[in-house]
């Protein structure tokens, strides 16, 4: 059995780590086996969560989101229409669900938050970051897996006023508003530092990234980070007191350091080198991984400084996570998926096999949950024996 019971965005915590043991090594040359697959699931892009044996994910039909619930053996257990779905562009549903006591909370790409009963999926509050908090949408639409830290569920409408919000995550009512910077939302799901004098939220706004303070909601700090279309779409990566925040479109990676037991930070390097734009980036040992944007390549850095010890054009750049068996899998946005041993002396491909089914772009992130690799490829969910 695995440790793991609940996964929402990134895995349990949001490092892109999963730790399972005893996974497989390698893969037979035509893949792992394909334990089930389901073809229904509408336009999308958000990846899979799960609770208790059960997966949940997100898809859009005729304009309308769908929340679906399936058993681990790929068995549709519940279907529920939740609202208005992204139609605009890249159509479909974003943000990954959060399950957490007995409640489901989603974000669609429309701004609402919706919080449904885990059992009978039936809604129990929402809120609209336009209606509710001033804000407007943005041009891929608001895209963003709501992060839970204990009583509170954190929110990023991106108003100027209403900026950073926590709400009561039983009753959706307000406890704190932070007006951060004033910046629209950016495609960022934010994380929880609790480790520092003053534990925190961290997220990336359209110019910002910012430190909010989790208990009343005011701003500690913020660094401005700007790329040409204000997208900054992967969760930082975070450990002991460092702080890994990564963008597309040219802009890089900052490390930051934090400083006054959380209240600031400085800058330990930068890196226009390291861009990934949405595959996000895991800590393994002391070095990060990922794969680049315009710099179309998977690399390894040195967690401490930057120094980037590999440059790999093996299979095309896209997605990464982990497991706590020092194996990465790399899903490339060309529908390849790839094991890569993680080790900084270079991309040690081991085995690797192609995403055939579902429809659409390469985007969602892949999931691993008691040896089962999930990777959902537009209409199309797949669940692969990798243990």
């Amino acid at each position: 059995m695995s440790a793991q019971n609940n996964i929402q965005w990134r895995g349990e915590n949001r490092t892109g780590i999963y730790n399972e043991k005893g996974l497989l090594k390698s893969w037979e040359a035509n893949g792992p086996q394909l334990l089930w697959h389901y073809d229904g699931l509408g336009e999308g892009h958000s990846s899979v969560a799960v609770d208790a044996g059960k997966v949940y994910v997100t898809g859009m039909t005729d304009k309308k989101g769908y929340l679906y619930v399936f058993d681990t053996n790929g068995k549709l257990l519940q279907k529920k229409a939740y609202g208005e779905e992204w139609h605009d562009s890249y159509n479909g549903s974003r943000g990954t669900v959060t399950i957490n006591n007995g409640k489901i909370y989603l974000t669609s790409g429309m701004g609402v938050l919706y919080c449904l009963n885990q059992n009978t999926l039936d809604l129990v509050w929402k809120k609209d970051a336009k209606a509710d908090f001033g804000a407007k949408n943005i041009k891929w639409g608001i895209t963003e897996s709501p992060l839970i830290v204990n009583e509170k569920i954190i929110f990023t409408p991106g108003g100027k006023e209403h900026n950073v919000v926590a709400l009561n995550k039983n009753d959706g009512s307000l406890i704190w508003s932070s007006a951060g910077e004033g910046d629209l939302s950016a495609y960022c799901s934010p994380f929880y530092v609790g480790d520092q004098q003053v534990p925190q939220v961290v997220t990336m706004t359209t110019d910002h990234i910012m430190g909010i303070d989790i208990a009343t909601g005011k701003k500690l700090w913020s660094y401005e980070n700007k790329n040409r279309w204000s997208v900054h779409a992967n969760t930082p990566v975070y450990s002991d007191g460092m702080l890994l925040c990564t963008s597309g479109y040219g802009k890089g990676s900052v490390m930051l350091r934090f400083t006054n037991g959380g209240r600031a930070v400085e800058k330990a390097w930068e890196s226009a080198e390291l861009d990934s734009k949405m595959g996000a980036m895991v800590k393994v040992g002391d070095y990060a991984y990922g794969s680049g944007d315009n710099n179309k390549f998977w690399f390894c850095a040195d967690w401490k400084t930057g120094e980037i010890k590999y440059k790999d054009k093996s299979i095309a750049i896209g997605v990464v996570i982990a497991d706590a068996d020092g194996m990465l899998y790399c899903y490339s946005d060309r529908g390849e998926m790839a094991l890569v041993k993680a080790t900084p002396e270079k991309f040690d491909l081991v085995s690797q096999f192609p995403i055939t089914l579902g429809t659409d772009q390469h985007w969602a992130h892949p999931v691993i949950y008691e040896g089962v690799l999930y990777v959902r490829h537009g209409n199309t969910l797949m669940a692969y024996k990798v243990k």
